[in-house]
């Protein structure tokens, strides 16, 4: 297989990513054959997938606007993926041309392409890290270069808590973001679930079965369960909802109520 000019070198281009195959729903082009393969793969499974993709980003983007609106003008997406449309630093600009933002992300493409995007901005960044060492994000050179941990920052986790599994205690992780991060710092998440609403049920659980298989195994979560995660934090209204359901009337980009949904989000703030 040819490699793409922009792939970084120590890629390996024959292992899919779970980062390039959400580019491919969200019809961009940083995706190698072997991401489109299980995508595809996906889509017969699950043909809801895409309009999935698209109902978490329009979360992410509504999210951002809420905590933009609170006052927050620093922003920490960890499990960032591929840059698209209406990226975090777009947004949360639009609403405050001074906001800091930090993304980060494991796949090597995806903190490659970001970097090339924010092409040498001061006041955003991209780093590579796991959500499972908290404490290395936040003590890294470019989070400390770029953000103040001194004053409020959103932390911003879409779609990526599924991949946590109960053994590498994500509500220890999340705690850790809490103490270490002031008092008005704000927690969005967004998260998988295995109760669906607007699809199949079988749809769902046999592209779970073909995600573990090809790239990483799920941990998909109840509603009780996602709520559990923001323990120690304060929710903000509606609470713990279905995805498309979480303040819909931030939303920029039709009717997201008509949208498929298998997972939950929230949003809460340290008090």
């Amino acid at each position: 297989m040819e490699r793409p000019s922009w792939a970084p070198p120590d890629v390996d281009i024959d292992q899919p990513s779970i980062s390039r195959i959400w580019d491919w729903f969200l019809d961009g082009s940083h995706n190698f054959a072997v991401d489109r393969e299980v995508a595809k793969q996906m889509l017969k499974l699950m043909p809801e997938g895409p309009k999935m993709a698209q109902a978490s980003r329009a979360f992410l983007r509504r999210a951002v606007r809420m905590c933009a609106a609170a006052g927050v003008t620093q922003f920490l997406d960890i499990g960032s993926g591929i840059p698209t449309v209406g990226n975090v630093h777009e947004i949360a600009r639009a609403a405050d041309p001074q906001s800091r933002v930090v993304y980060v992300d494991t796949d090597p493409v995806a903190v490659s392409h970001t970097r090339q995007l924010l092409g040498g901005d001061p006041t955003t960044t991209v780093l590579r890290g796991d959500l499972r060492e908290p404490d290395a994000i936040l003590d890294s050179p470019e989070l400390r270069g770029t953000l103040d941990l001194e004053r409020p920052v959103a932390v911003m986790l879409i779609m990526i808590l599924h991949f946590i599994h109960d053994e590498d205690d994500p509500v220890g992780i999340l705690r850790r973001f809490l103490d270490r991060l002031p008092a008005g710092s704000m927690l969005a998440i967004a998260h998988g679930s295995p109760n669906t609403e607007r699809m199949p049920d079988e749809h769902l659980h046999a592209a779970r079965e073909m995600y573990t298989k090809s790239v990483a195994q799920v941990r998909l979560r109840t509603q009780p369960e996602v709520q559990a995660l923001f323990q120690g934090w304060e929710l903000v209204r509606p609470g713990v909802v279905w995805i498309p359901d979480w303040r819909p009337d931030l939303a920029d980009n039709g009717p997201e109520s008509l949208m498929p949904n298998a997972g939950y989000a929230g949003v809460a703030v340290k008090v």
